[in-house]
């Protein structure tokens, strides 16, 4: 059997039995010489600090080489969770609280992202998050943040879909670390401060991205938009609920613009993201008398929300005080009448407490 000495760079032995009993001799494989392990020692020794004085780097830039290999390191584990149990108050059954960040970490966030019904939801939430509660997440729920950021925009990146929210994303979001990084000697953001710096730079280099994506034609030989009737073509553009898609589809050519002019469009857009009381503040005339419903649109929407409609949201049941996805556990006899959609501002609203 092996034996290791003292020392633990010795080669070890082997106790071999012979007819005069034990011996011990050494390995063949581990007959080493002193001389040239200590050679081999000296090498080594006289390689590293060729190699230190070759690099000369400075403090600063050592550490934000680290920084910059910690930023780089995803996250190890986080929660896949359908659904968690939001607690607001320490009781005997249950300590401490679930915080923003906490929800954010434990939630199936990363497979929202691939659902076509719970993108936009998503990325509303992320902005929302970019706008005022990221200095409230923790250090591992920033970090989390980021990730899920990236998979968004490579998803976007692949299909090419959705390029406009996710520009509007991180625009906001540049704009609120610019802010926050100048604040970092009050612990607005957890980290240090060229990590935050790398994120920033990343954080051009996709928006760089988003504005090199070139859409490419599809081949087909069928029918196109701009072969349907003008009624269809009505039709299609009633189903639109962004004013800036109407403006881009006019584009297209002169008679899709002709229709994307059209007055009742725009009364509908105005109907449906605003009130009366909005829409009686902010009216506007043509000198022909008549309201111009598209300049209006455009100026309500500089000084009011739009309405938001999600096909999949978060639902939070009163009863049990679960967060989920899609269903739950529920122990109440109706469950339908304790669980209502939550709206990302909704979910915001649900830790400011």
């Amino acid at each position: 059997m092996p034996f290791l000495g003292q020392d633990w760079r010795s080669p070890g032995q082997n106790w071999v039995k012979t007819e005069d009993g034990w011996k011990k001799t050494l390995e063949e494989n581990n007959k080493v010489s002193l001389e040239s392990f200590c050679k081999v020692k000296e090498e080594e020794c006289f390689n590293k600090e060729n190699l230190l004085l070759s690099l000369g780097y400075d403090m600063s830039a050592k550490k934000r080489k680290k920084d910059l290999m910690n930023n780089n390191t995803k996250a190890p584990y986080f929660h896949r969770e359908k659904w968690i149990y939001v607690h607001k108050g320490s009781t005997k059954e249950r300590h401490g609280y679930c915080t923003l960040g906490e929800a954010f970490n434990r939630l199936d966030f990363c497979s929202a992202i691939k659902d076509t019904r719970r993108f936009n939801y998503v990325v509303r939430l992320l902005e929302l998050i970019a706008k005022s509660q990221l200095p409230s997440l923790s250090g591992v729920a920033q970090k989390n943040y980021m990730n899920i950021l990236e998979r968004v925009v490579q998803k976007v990146l692949d299909d090419q879909q959705n390029v406009r929210p996710i520009k509007e994303l991180l625009q906001t979001l540049y704009g609120s670390l610019c802010g926050l990084v100048q604040d970092m000697g009050k612990s607005v953001l957890v980290g240090n401060i060229n990590m935050w710096v790398h994120r920033m730079e990343n954080i051009l280099q996709w928006q760089q991205q988003l504005d090199n994506i070139q859409i490419n034609r599809p081949t087909c030989t069928g029918m196109t938009l701009t072969d349907l009737p003008a009624s269809l073509q009505l039709n299609i553009m009633n189903r639109l609920s962004d004013g800036r898609d109407l403006v881009s589809l006019g584009q297209v050519c002169p008679e899709m613009g002709a229709l994307t002019e059209d007055r009742l469009l725009w009364k509908k857009l105005c109907q449906y993201h605003f009130t009366d009381r909005q829409i009686r503040k902010r009216l506007m005339l043509s000198d022909k008398g008549h309201l111009e419903w598209k300049k209006m649109y455009f100026k309500l929407s500089r000084c009011y929300p739009h309405r938001e409609q999600y096909s999949d949201t978060l639902h939070f049941c009163t009863h049990c005080h679960i967060l989920f996805w899609k269903d739950h556990p529920c122990t109440a006899n109706n469950p339908e009448n304790c669980t209502m959609s939550l709206s990302p501002q909704d979910f915001i609203n649900l830790f400011n407490f």
